[in-house]
């Protein structure tokens, strides 16, 4: 008798934490499922870049546990099938239309294995399709280091999250809200795993929450990677021209969450569980023109 697939209902997608539960949830459904499933976007009005990474990692699991992925893409509205197309999701999940150019979107990508020339396309695509668009305003000295800095959270899913799948990314320009978004999620282990294994010598290790481990992961210098000449500085960096900026930074790993926003960290532990890492980037795309402040220029911003 053939097995009967699962029907995946892909609802309306936005950033509040409630939208992340969605997906959290989705993932709960995949990894209790043995058969073939199909992506139906009948109950979806609106998908936001989190969403486009986290959904396209997840068909790559289901594919990597030698299940079969179908989008039944007249299911989607004009609405949605305009978005991934544009950004390249559609494409790369066998929709063979296309629409021309990418318009605000931050093409998808999916980074399958840390191999040579990786390092050097995903710092090309976050300098040139991400940050040096021009839709926030920072010096070319300012957007290497930024852009040097998430890199870091690719180098670290690479190294430490023992994801089989990769690393996957998407973002998009909201001209109306004047917004610039970025998600990058990967389908390891976890920031706390990761943190536990790393301190398993500690007596107390096995008792720091998820949202302890997520705190440390804040901290100047912290690394877990042996050559900690140059590492640690990531977060830190990032969370600071967030700041400067009145942007958000938000990462979900396994059933922690950190949130930096308005000048403010907040560290906690959810309900809702996710082994892996989801960090979803958000910054203004106000008037002003950021820099460093060693910077020859007027009134330093950062």
């Amino acid at each position: 008798m053939k097995q009967q697939g699962v029907r995946l209902q892909i609802p309306t997608i936005n950033d509040t934490p409630s939208d992340f539960d969605d997906l959290f949830e989705l993932w709960g459904i995949v990894q209790g499922c043995s058969s073939n499933v199909t992506f139906d976007f009948s109950r979806c009005e609106f998908l936001r870049p989190n969403a486009v990474a986290f959904l396209g990692g997840l068909a790559r699991l289901v594919e990597h546990r030698n299940r079969c992925v179908e989008f039944d893409w007249d299911t989607a509205n004009h609405r949605i099938l305009a978005i991934l197309r544009q950004n390249g999701f559609a494409g790369a999940f066998g929709y063979i239309r296309t629409l021309g150019g990418p318009g605000s979107s931050i093409p998808y990508r999916e980074d399958r294995t840390y191999a040579t020339g990786v390092e050097n396309d995903i710092i090309n695509y976050l300098k040139f399709n991400w940050l040096g668009t021009g839709w926030v305003r920072v010096s070319s000295k300012l957007r290497d280091v930024i852009v040097g800095r998430v890199w870091e959270i690719y180098d670290n899913a690479f190294l430490h999250s023992e994801s089989s799948i990769g690393v996957f990314s998407c973002g998009q320009f909201f001209w109306r809200m004047g917004l610039l978004k970025l998600a990058v999620v990967d389908f390891g282990i976890g920031i706390p795993a990761n943190f536990r294994r790393h301190l398993k010598a500690h007596p107390f290790v096995e008792q720091l929450t998820s949202a302890q481990c997520l705190r440390w992961a804040f901290q100047q210098g912290s690394t877990t990677k042996p050559d900690t000449t140059r590492r640690g500085n990531g977060l830190v960096l990032l969370k600071e021209f967030v700041n400067v900026n009145h942007g958000r930074l938000e990462i979900y790993s396994q059933n922690g969450y950190a949130l930096i926003e308005g000048g403010k960290e907040k560290f906690n532990n959810r309900r809702k569980f996710f082994q892996g890492t989801l960090v979803n980037i958000t910054l203004r795309c106000d008037e002003r023109c950021y820099h460093l402040a060693d910077e020859n220029l007027a009134d330093p911003l950062f």
